[in-house]
């Protein structure tokens, strides 16, 4: 079995799903914001409020790259990863197969609500609250989460289990087809 790496934004389940999928296949899974925060010995929120965003989204994409040269893991990288191109393209290249995780704003502002660590590890990245920004990220997000996406999994009415199950049943009959017809096209 390939790498899979979910994405999608904060409060879908990556983590929580990464875990499920990982046991269900029997490959470890990697948290990309947990590596980075322990590689740097602090938050996410704190580096971005001590050194700014442009210094996190650096840290954030070389981790990427390390755990994109890790085989057979199932990765959940952090929301924000795919706002680089770099980041992008290192998903299309080496991440895949690339399962975004969405679900709608209210939901998303439920999920982070409920969350005690929301206000220590998830900062606003706008300077409001983060539940004030999740619609307009959300929306802005969209096509750079559509652009690397091998499949999309809707998380709002499903249970973290419901979701992996969803996507182990996608990575065992859709995806190798999917992966012979590319094979297919480049043929001469």
């Amino acid at each position: 079995m390939p790498r899979i790496t979910l994405i999608g934004y904060r409060g879908t389940g990556k983590s929580t799903v990464a875990a499920i999928v990982s046991q269900a296949l029997e490959m470890p899974w990697r948290d990309a914001d947990l590596v980075l925060e322990n590689k740097l010995g602090c938050s996410i929120a704190q580096l971005i409020r001590d050194r700014g965003e442009d210094v996190f989204r650096d840290e954030e994409s070389a981790v990427l790259v390390e755990l994109l040269a890790e085989c057979n893991s199932v990765l959940a990288t952090g929301g924000g990863v795919v706002l680089r191109k770099c980041n992008r393209d290192m998903l299309s290249r080496q991440g895949r197969p690339t399962v975004w995780l969405n679900a709608s704003a209210p939901v998303v502002r439920n999920r982070l609500s409920l969350d005690p660590t929301t206000s220590q590890r998830r900062p606003a990245l706008s300077g409001v609250d983060p539940l004030a920004e999740v619609t307009q990220t959300l929306l802005d997000r969209a096509p750079l989460y559509h652009e690397c996406a091998d499949f999309v999994v809707d998380t709002a009415e499903s249970s973290a289990q419901q979701v992996a199950d969803e996507i182990v049943a996608w990575l065992t009959t859709q995806w190798p087809a999917m992966v012979a017809n590319s094979l297919r096209d480049l043929t001469p």
